[in-house]
């Protein structure tokens, strides 16, 4: 934070100050103001220490780096505003970016982060470190459930395809089934799907009916759509495309 930032940021601490202390915001040129304006303009340069007098870093081109997108802060324009200058702030004096990310997930209301503005950051890291580390402890267990959960998925998968290939059941196998079965032209009523196969560049979806002698197709050949038909029912393609069906 340069000086001119320092001074912006004083300003407005010192009329949310005084606003809540008396109700009102007392004229620029008042004692009251002038004696808050000096009380938090040191709290903030102790804050900030030698920072408040440093030259703000630039890229070698001379474009300023914009700030990180931090989740949206709730509270009124000023509070969002102070807030803002004081997280952005806060962001760069911790080092940890997993402590970052829970602070800015954890403090989302731009009060929190207005009453905390005159806390040293290395005290307030202190002070939510059971917290921190109890986020730390949450995002370790979901980790690690969702890899068990990828594990299980992985091996019912296998499973499933060693299955396949003990029966021979192919994409192709089924579509070749498909093709020598009679076909009928025959409106019948949708009633469950069985399957969908792709090969090449067709796609077959393959439904139960009203009629427990026939099965209906619904084919697509790239991106053309032709027109339905009706296959004889035999148990086992059935059961086959059933099988098919039922990867995980």
């Amino acid at each position: 934070m340069d000086l001119n930032a320092l001074r912006d940021a004083a300003i407005e601490a010192t009329a949310r100050a005084l606003h809540d202390r008396l109700g009102i915001v007392p004229s620029d040129d008042s004692d009251e103001w002038e004696e808050e304006y000096r009380r938090q303009f040191a709290l903030l340069k102790q804050r900030f220490g030698d920072a408040v007098a440093a030259p703000v870093a630039r890229p070698a081109d001379g474009a300023a780096r914009p700030e990180r997108p931090w989740p949206e802060l709730s509270g009124t324009p000023e509070q969002k505003r102070w807030a803002a200058a004081i997280r952005d702030d806060r962001m760069r004096e911790i080092a940890s970016e997993q402590f970052r990310q829970f602070l800015a997930r954890s403090w989302t209301r731009a009060k929190v982060w207005v009453d905390t503005s005159d806390v040293p950051t290395a005290t307030l890291v202190e002070r939510l470190r059971p917290q921190f580390d109890d986020y730390r402890r949450k995002i370790a267990e979901t980790a690690k459930a969702k890899a068990a959960a990828a594990q299980r998925q992985a091996a019912a998968a296998a499973e499933h395809q060693q299955k396949l290939a003990e029966a021979g059941i192919t994409p192709d196998g089924l579509v070749e089934l498909i093709d020598a079965s009679e076909r009928f032209d025959n409106p019948v009523a949708i009633a469950g799907k069985l399957a969908e196969i792709t090969v090449d560049t067709r796609q077959l979806r393959i439904y139960e009916t009203n009629d427990p002698n026939l099965l209906l197709v619904k084919e697509k050949k790239g991106p053309l759509n032709l027109p339905d038909y009706a296959i004889e029912r035999d148990e086992g393609l059935v059961a086959d495309l059933k099988l098919f069906a039922a990867a995980p």
